[in-house]
């Protein structure tokens, strides 16, 4: 069944970097063409950035880290038919720094939103951690996303929700091995040289266990970075990973906890950022709704559909806030010994749209 709000199309891959990343950029060129391009941010991003030595430097350190997701986007350039420089430019928007003076909607579509619940699990009586995850967008988004299920002839199976023209990995996600990852954006004013986030997302996607996924958050030659949450089947731990370009905070979630798009550990807490009003309010709404003892944790998604307190709004139907952002879907992971039970949801009225069992393989 497809989302009638807002239809998530899906999509299968296979073969090397370049035929995965090919299917994936030819399935795509439509609402990247439509949609993408059309928005301010993209324009301006063009503009700035295209063809510049800082773009280069950002691109010189994916190929030497990382060459196979590169060509991935390589292909997914030439299955689009636009030039790499482009989609490449594209991919690298959360790692290149705004001017000082942009227009409210530019600003507010470079701090987009999205709100993850985390929900330690129970070995003994069986229940499953959980990560449920608000996946908010730019409204020109909606209907122009998809599922991918990926099977690389190097690398781990997997499968993501993407947006157009964008390397699967930064939204939500479970790979072969049971390793779930969902991102929440930060906009942290630490931006160097060095990998972009898109590339550190997708070679999180790639890991084979949790402390493999915290390896690659922890290297310190990263362009900028995310908010990751991450669970693995046959691993009991939660992790809730800051990790901007300046460095990485791992904690183990023990007790239910919400995170949204701003750094709060204190480790971070007081590094320059951007902390939206959507991004504060839902922080707080999304935490006392997960710690509230009234609250049913057995269904996440019930939780992250609030709208009950008008000034923080947790799911989001082209808030108005002050950074414009919709959800484009919630997901919910179920994290076993031996499987991961995944589902996305359209809204409190469409109910799992999508949904799956990833058992794990060795």
């Amino acid at each position: 069944m497809i989302n009638k709000r807002a239809p998530i199309t899906p999509i299968t891959a296979s073969g090397d970097s370049f035929t995965v990343g090919h299917a994936l950029g030819q399935a795509s060129a439509r609402p990247f063409r439509n949609r993408v391009m059309a928005t301010e941010e993209f324009k301006q991003l063009q503009q700035r950035w295209l063809n510049s030595s800082y773009l280069d430097q950002l691109e010189a350190a994916a190929r030497a880290t990382f060459p196979q997701f590169v060509v991935e986007l390589e292909g997914m350039a030439a299955g689009a038919e636009l030039d790499f420089k482009t989609v490449f430019a594209w991919n690298c928007r959360g790692d290149l720094r705004l001017p000082e003076e942009v227009s409210a909607r530019e600003m507010a579509d470079a701090t987009d939103g999205c709100t993850t619940l985390l929900i330690p699990g129970d070995q003994t009586s069986g229940k499953p951690a959980v990560i449920a995850h608000n996946e908010d967008g730019a409204p020109e988004f909606l209907g122009g996303c998809f599922w991918v299920t990926v099977t690389p002839d190097d690398g781990t199976p997997y499968q993501s929700f993407m947006y157009p023209g964008m390397l699967p990995g930064h939204t939500i996600g479970v790979n072969a091995r049971g390793l779930v990852q969902t991102i929440n954006n930060v906009r942290v004013h630490d931006l160097k040289p060095g990998i972009p986030r898109q590339i550190i997302c997708r070679a999180v996607l790639n890991s084979q266990t949790l402390d493999d996924a915290v390896s690659v958050l922890g290297r310190e030659d990263r362009a900028s970075g995310f908010h990751h949450n991450l669970g693995c089947a046959g691993d009991h731990r939660l992790l809730s990973v800051e990790a901007p370009a300046s460095g990485c905070d791992v904690t183990q979630i023990k007790q239910p906890a919400a995170h949204a798009n701003h750094l709060i550990t204190n480790t971070f807490k007081d590094t320059a950022q951007e902390i939206t009003r959507s991004s504060d309010t839902r922080q707080a709404r999304s935490t006392e709704l997960v710690t509230n003892p009234s609250s049913d944790l057995t269904k996440p998604e019930q939780l992250l559909f609030d709208r009950s307190d008008k000034s923080q709004v947790v799911f989001r139907d082209r808030d108005g806030g002050d950074d414009y952002g919709a959800t484009l879907t919630t997901g919910v992971f179920e994290i076993y010994p031996d499987h991961v039970d995944w589902t996305l949801h359209g809204s409190e009225n469409e109910l799992s749209v999508i949904s799956g069992t990833t058992h794990v393989t060795t």
